[in-house]
């Protein structure tokens, strides 16, 4: 391994290489997935990490893709053996190709959100995925991110155009996918391999992905449904007579409200003098036609609705107050963590099926872990949420068997009783991949498996074994 090590330090330079203590912050994942790095590689561009990549083949040595490590089901993180390679993109910033024309942009994997998102600005542009990380574009791509604003915009799926990929064999063939045409129907979609593949089959080193007019106007109300009945039947109102405009239709418990506003001081409950309700739903229209050009007032047409709606479905509201009620919105991860140990479920369900599940997710945990709060948001319209469950820091540690009942028991829920799915944004990780193979069904996961082996024979690349826990004849 040190003629690799050495290989490596010649072609990437000292901030290309690290190893010993420099590894620990990429060792780590956001929240869960610890392991040990034999090395952490930053190449600069495709061409270094194409001979990386070639290097590594040749002795072996898996490598485990990693963007801004924001991931939460430990994809981008190295198992315990101190033999795997960490692949970070973080410096693969240097290609940001706008085409304001096309509304498209090509960028290397690298690049951060936030980033690319002030670079379209004074194009009058945005990436409309929306999530409180700030993750890299390339991890956006692996994970398939969804966000707050999926519906409207769609995830990364929707709006990606092309990618450059290099695959785990001999040569790292660099793979061009795609391109920044939007019809293009001259065979499959390979590039779809890579989307939610949590980094398994290839390593992404740029993407190019549709981007739409930023907002002219928006309007935003924090409201309270007078039953769980009441969550769909505002939700097909509001698509029903203002659908072309709905961005958002987030809900809230009282739980998620009161994490967000102790853990920032500047939050002040948006009911008062009332107390916080028990459910809210934050909802926003948005437009990137100006009021003067269609005639219309967005927050008006927001007030009047919502007017319409008292006694019916909502019994309160507070209107117009968008960047303090985003604000509460996107400070409740960090307030789950400050109260205590999220124990993390990132689920989506059929919409009618959504406030059902959430109301007998409630009840066994009530029941079965009294000592436990719950925590859960998310994206209603779309039929997420973050259905968090947080051991307050003053309470024992939950051992194993416990953990495992309250995983087991909320994806059973999840999965066999209402139909949906055990990982809504966040895809596949060691975290979550006993669930992938309780769950799929195996003929699908040798397919997966399949796969796999065309894109990376020797499974070198990727934190995840996508194939049946057990061998099965159709192996």
């Amino acid at each position: 391994m040190k003629a690799l090590l050495d290989r490596l330090q010649s072609l990437l330079g000292d901030k290309g290489l690290l190893t010993g203590e420099a590894m620990a912050t990429y060792e780590l994942g956001a929240r869960y997935g610890k392991g040990r790095a034999l090395a952490v590689l930053r190449p600069a561009s495709a061409t270094e990490l194409r001979e990386a990549v070639r290097a590594a083949f040749e002795h072996g040595v898996v490598l485990v893709p990693q963007g801004a490590n924001t991931g939460l089901v430990g994809a981008s993180s190295p198992d315990g053996s101190g033999r795997q390679f960490i692949v970070s993109t973080e410096r693969m910033r240097s290609v940001c190709e706008i085409d304001p024309d096309n509304r498209s942009v090509r960028v290397a994997a690298g690049m951060r959100l936030s980033e690319l998102n002030e670079r379209l600005a004074p194009h009058g542009l945005w990436f409309p995925i929306d999530i409180g990380a700030d993750p890299s574009i390339g991890g956006m791509v692996a994970a398939n991110t969804g966000g707050t604003r999926l519906i409207r915009y769609g995830d990364v799926r929707h709006n990606l155009l092309a990618l450059e990929v290099v695959l785990c064999q001999l040569g790292a063939p660099l793979l061009r996918l795609g391109s920044a045409l939007r019809k293009d129907n001259t065979g499959p979609n390979l590039r779809e391999l890579f989307v939610g593949s949590s980094g398994v089959g290839g390593l992404i080193t740029e993407v190019t992905v549709e981007v739409v007019p930023r907002p002219q106007q928006s309007a935003t109300a924090l409201v309270v449904p007078k039953s769980d009945a009441s969550v769909m039947e505002l939700l097909r109102a509001i698509e029903s007579e203002l659908g072309d405009f709905l961005a958002a239709f987030e809900g809230l418990s009282e739980h998620a409200l009161q994490a967000a506003i102790n853990h920032v001081p500047s939050l002040r409950n948006p009911f008062a003098p009332g107390p916080l309700p028990e459910f809210a739903l934050l909802i926003e229209l948005e437009s990137s036609s100006s009021a003067a050009a269609i005639g219309l007032d967005l927050q008006a047409c927001l007030d009047r609705f919502l007017e319409n709606q008292f006694d019916r479905t909502i019994s309160n509201a507070v209107l117009g107050s968008g960047a303090s009620l985003w604000h509460i919105r996107h400070a409740i991860s960090d307030g789950a963590r400050a109260l205590g140990e999220p124990i993390a479920f990132d689920v989506s369900l059929p919409r009618s099926k959504l406030m059902i599940f959430r109301r007998a997710a409630l009840e066994f945990v009530a029941n079965s872990f009294p000592a436990l709060i719950v925590i859960d948001f998310g994206h209603i319209a779309d039929g997420g949420m973050h259905f968090n469950v947080v051991r307050p820091h003053e309470t024992p540690p939950l051992d194993v068997a416990q953990i495992t009942k309250l995983r087991d028991t909320i994806y059973s829920l999840v999965v066999e009783v209402f139909g949906g799915s055990y990982s809504a944004e966040h895809g596949i990780g060691p975290h979550n991949l006993v669930y992938y193979q309780r769950y799929e069904d195996v003929e699908s996961q040798v397919l997966a498996q399949g796969i796999r082996a065309l894109l990376d024979p020797h499974a070198l690349c990727g934190a995840v074994d996508f194939g049946p826990a057990v061998p099965t004849q159709a192996q």
